[in-house]
């Protein structure tokens, strides 16, 4: 029998069960009990089943195929969250769509229908272009990972706690001048906590700072540019200060570093540098950058939780959908390496 393709009619023959029955097995276990699942699940093993995946779809619409939408991947914190879901397979056994969103909401919308017309059982957005409220619409699970979420449930980390530790630590180790360097950040995204945190500190402390939001571009070369012109803005206007950089990510950290060193061919006492997201570039950098880690690994694994929970609960006869969305925040580890005293 295991030499052959073995049919739903070879498995009901075995079990003597009916047709029915075994479709319902696969389709709508928990229509079953739990002897009967467990007869039938000892009949596959002893027939050598194969499941037939595309058949299995045909007849239920449920592809076991997850949506990912990025922003990019050019900014490391993307890259490695990206590699952290897509490891969740041996847990989970759903497969990934990946679609990068850089050119606007139009785009996006047409990566949606691409996923949507493959039956995506769920959608994990990193991305800001498209508002929670449009994401819901879309009818399936949706998580949202560090960006606007009020319709959708979402992951972030804690960005006020992370702004905070990095503030106080430059602070602590006496810079005369502290500078935060971002994007245009809304105040609707988590990550505008980074800032505001930043700056709230800042006056509390009644430490002289700088804020540039000047960051822009939709690739690693045009950021590049706009990171080197503020390094020489910085430079001249804060020549013998001790400058402490809190910059918005690790990716922005390394390539601020880098034109420190293409200067100095070293890191000067009047500069100490701090990322955010600890993805791999910040330990492998030309000098380890200290940063605040988000603990990309538990927010890849927490949204997965959350959004195959979901999907699953989709898969009974009778789903309940969540009352409302739920919002989960991962405390941030501040790491100290070598771009601080």
């Amino acid at each position: 029998m295991a030499k052959k393709q073995v049919t739903f009619a070879d498995i009901a023959e075995y079990t003597h069960f009916s047709k029915t029955t075994i479709s319902r097995y696969f389709n709508h276990p928990d229509s079953l009990t739990l002897e009967n699942q467990e007869k039938i699940s000892q009949a596959l093993d002893t027939l050598g089943y194969k499941k037939n995946k595309l058949a299995k779809v045909l007849a239920n619409g449920k592809s076991e195929f997850i949506g990912i939408i990025v922003p990019n991947l050019y900014l490391h914190y993307y890259s490695e969250m990206l590699t952290q879901l897509l490891s969740s397979y041996s847990n989970y056994h759903y497969k990934f769509l990946v679609f990068s969103s850089e050119h606007g909401a139009e785009e996006e919308q047409q990566y949606i229908e691409e996923l949507l017309s493959y039956q995506i059982e769920g959608l994990i957005v990193l991305s800001h272009t498209l508002s929670s409220q449009k994401l819901a619409s879309y009818q399936i699970p949706v998580i949202a990972i560090e960006r606007e979420a009020e319709y959708i449930s979402s992951i972030t980390t804690d960005n006020y706690m992370g702004s905070l530790q990095a503030t106080s630590l430059l602070i602590r180790d006496k810079c005369d001048i502290l500078i935060h360097i971002n994007v245009n950040v809304e105040k609707t995204v988590p990550a505008y906590d980074r800032i505001r945190a930043f700056e709230e500190t800042c006056k509390e402390y009644q430490v002289p700072y700088d804020i540039d939001l000047s960051v822009s571009g939709n690739s690693y070369q045009e950021i590049l540019n706009v990171i080197r012109r503020i390094f020489t803005r910085i430079e001249e206007k804060y020549p013998n200060q001790k400058k402490g950089i809190f910059l918005a990510n690790d990716t922005y950290a390394n390539m601020f570093l880098n034109l420190i060193f293409q200067k100095y061919g070293k890191l000067p006492p009047t500069y100490e540098i701090i990322g955010f997201d600890n993805s791999p570039i910040a330990s492998e950098s030309i000098l380890p950058i200290t940063t605040v880690g988000q603990q990309i690994d538990v927010i890849a694994q927490t949204a997965m939780e959350l959004l195959v929970q979901q999907m699953e609960e989709q898969k009974k006869r009778a789903p309940k959908p969540l009352e409302k969305p739920i919002h989960k925040q991962i405390t941030p580890v501040l790491i100290r390496r070598n771009t601080t005293s």
